[in-house]
């Protein structure tokens, strides 16, 4: 069954264009893997002998690595888990917690969504890094005067790529996958030139020579995972861009184009270390003619930039999923295409990307280095995926449960080994990752508690809205004009309608209560967006619905409300907002320093004013008092 995403795609792109544009979104990541994956399974943190039998245990790992959680797991089962054609971990939360009413996995579904976000946030500093790192050092390898220049130009790319985040990427998006494409058909010719050189790397696709390599070498076999995993960092995006491009699309660009590419430039990277042990410096490069060399240095160095690019939009992506369903505070995120709602821009995570990327490039200062700081973060995310994939199996698809515990169990297994693998990589630079990862969740989960915290204490205090509509309908002046007031809750009455009353002793012509709710699936309906409740006396209780893909229009939506008097016109209305201030109190919600961090973020969140997109002439803010 298709989509909502694949229909919509199709209807308007034909199969093969989307193949091409996902190749430069999609597969930007696991593309360039081959630039340090197989070369860091043997001069890595836990380095390996370079002899035949090695290099025919380590690919053949890759290979099925590739197959059982790339083809098996996530084109094959992961996929199917759409939420109205959105994918990704929040995607994938917020469609387990649709069906979760009264169910013991609920607490657990939060927590899940909430660590593979932070984990995202980690992966989101490193990919930028390594990747452009080690394209450029495909410049040692034409001239070996040339490693000086290294960092210089590596931080002059990252930093330029950065820069041009607030222009959007529509225009520059159209070239990603034309080039990516070139990018795969060019490491999949070199790979072959190096396989008809030495056609015996192709016997390392079987599994047996893994089988071997753990039955001799255990321990260097488990710890080689480490790095072995590096080849298929990435495979979260197949899953994460679906809506994109639509299920069939990714499926098909994996299985005819970019799978084929990659295991051809793998097993071409083993013959050429088979016959030349010492070109395992940088394999990748060194498979090419002396003369290729420079071509291809900025070929990679192309593909890496559109991997980093596809990462950072991901990150944009994920930022304003978070926020809207409330696990960050508001940010400022503008639009960069008229055409596409995706193409969003959101400065304070641009700036901080920036400023953390080129921090890791100069404390790490190789892509080899980095790449042991690369990996805790991609596992860890796996590893949630699978978790959440089992519950989503069981509890709401109702697939047998033999066979999806043996599915999920194998898969935990894998997920588990790889993870486990690179946790001996903490102290050469897994912790880097750990703790970006720390750090966003404690504020993901910081703000979800105390924003729900705050809701309850404004819940209780708040007076039923009935008494008041009463008492104030009789006692109040009543002035012409539409006086909208914004609150966060659909019950009660809201503060700033009380201070409003208290200390400006009118009323207006009508009232409106407005609540927004972003939904947890990605797109709501325009005809399913208002909902209007008459309360009586010229007071309205409406109701505003958005997906979590979607950026809340207050003044567009209000053009279209009916059943609430005659139509609503800007220049006769105005908005009031409430500005919480916190006070520490007595019995507090959570620890004190969380709640001084709680406060700090919600001072510096986005105005509502500008999040809802509401008239700035229009707009009162009234200052009310909360304990949490």
């Amino acid at each position: 069954m298709n989509t909502g995403a694949e229909r919509a795609g199709q209807g308007k792109d034909g199969l093969g264009k989307l193949m091409l544009g996902a190749l430069g979104v999609v597969f930007g990541d696991i593309g360039t893997s081959p630039l340090y994956a197989l070369r860091e399974t043997f001069i890595g943190p836990h380095p390996l002998p370079v002899d035949e039998y090695h290099i025919f245990g380590i690919i053949s790992l890759i290979f099925w690595t590739m197959m059982m959680v790339v083809t098996v797991k996530y084109v094959g089962i992961v996929l199917r888990a759409d939420n109205r054609g959105e994918g990704g971990t929040i995607a994938l939360q917020a469609l387990l917690m649709r069906h979760s009413h009264g169910k013991r996995w609920a607490p657990w579904v939060v927590v899940l969504g909430i660590l593979a976000t932070a984990l995202f946030f980690g992966e989101s500093i490193i990919t930028p890094a390594i990747s452009v790192l080690s394209a450029v050092e495909g410049l040692t390898v034409v001239e070996a005067g040339l490693q000086p220049l290294v960092l210089p130009i590596s931080i002059g790319i990252i930093v330029a790529l950065f820069l041009i985040q607030a222009y959007g990427t529509a225009r520059v998006g159209a070239f990603f996958g034309p080039i990516t494409f070139v990018y795969f058909v060019t490491i999949a010719v070199l790979g072959t030139m190096n396989i008809i050189e030495n056609p015996g790397i192709l016997f390392a696709l079987s599994p047996h020579h893994a089988f071997l390599f753990f039955q001799s070498d255990g321990l260097l076999a488990f710890l080689a995972l480490s790095s072995v995993v590096l080849a298929v960092t990435g495979a979260e995006a197949l899953y994460a861009d679906m809506g994109h491009f639509g299920r069939n699309p990714i499926k098909l660009s994996w299985m005819v184009i970019v799978m084929p590419a990659l295991m051809l430039t793998y097993l071409g990277q083993g013959a050429l270390l088979i016959v030349n042990p010492e070109a395992i410096r940088n394999p990748f490069f060194l498979m090419a003619p002396e003369e290729l060399r420079l071509p291809l240095v900025f070929l990679a160095t192309m593909a890496t930039v559109i991997a980093s690019q596809a990462v950072i939009s991901g990150a944009f992506s994920i930022t304003r999923q978070a926020v809207q369903l409330g696990f960050l505070p508001r940010l400022r995120i503008l639009h960069t295409s008229a055409r596409t709602e995706g193409q969003i821009y959101i400065p304070f995570i641009n700036w901080t990307l920036l400023v953390l990327v080129i921090l890791l490039v100069l404390g790490f200062e190789n892509s080899s280095n980095l790449a042991a700081a690369y990996g805790i973060s991609v596992t860890g995310t796996m590893f949630i995926t699978t978790c959440m994939m089992g519950i989503l199996m069981v509890s709401v698809w109702k697939w047998n449960k033999w066979l999806s515990g043996f599915a999920i169990g194998l898969f935990l297994i894998i997920d588990g080994a790889y993870f486990a693998a690179n946790l001996t990589k903490i102290p050469e630079g897994g912790w880097f990752p750990l703790l970006a990862g720390l750090v966003a969740f404690t504020l993901l989960t910081t703000w979800a508690r105390g924003r729900l915290l705050m809701q309850h204490r404004l819940k209780e205090s708040a007076m039923p809205m009935e008494i008041f509509i009463k008492s104030a309908s009789r006692a109040a002046t009543r002035v012409p004009g539409t006086a909208v007031f914004m609150t966060s809750t659909a019950e009660g009455v809201p503060h700033a309608l009380l201070h409003n009353l208290k200390h400006n002793k009118v009323l207006h012509e009508r009232i409106l209560i407005l609540t927004v709710i972003i939904d947890e699936i990605p797109f709501i309906d325009t005809e399913d967006r208002i909902e209007v409740f008459d309360l009586g006396e010229n007071f309205y209780r409406m109701i505003l619905r958005y997906g979590f893909m979607q950026q809340p229009d207050v003044p567009a939506a209000l053009k279209m409300a009916e059943n609430c008097g005659p139509q609503i016109k800007m220049m006769d209305t105005s908005f009031f907002l409430a500005r919480q201030t916190l006070l520490p109190s007595e019995n507090p919600g959570m620890a004190l320093w969380r709640e001084k961090l709680f406060a700090w973020m919600l001072r510096n969140a986005e105005s509502a004013m500008e999040f809802f997109k509401l008239p700035t002439n229009r707009v009162v803010e009234l200052g009310s008092q909360v304990e949490i």
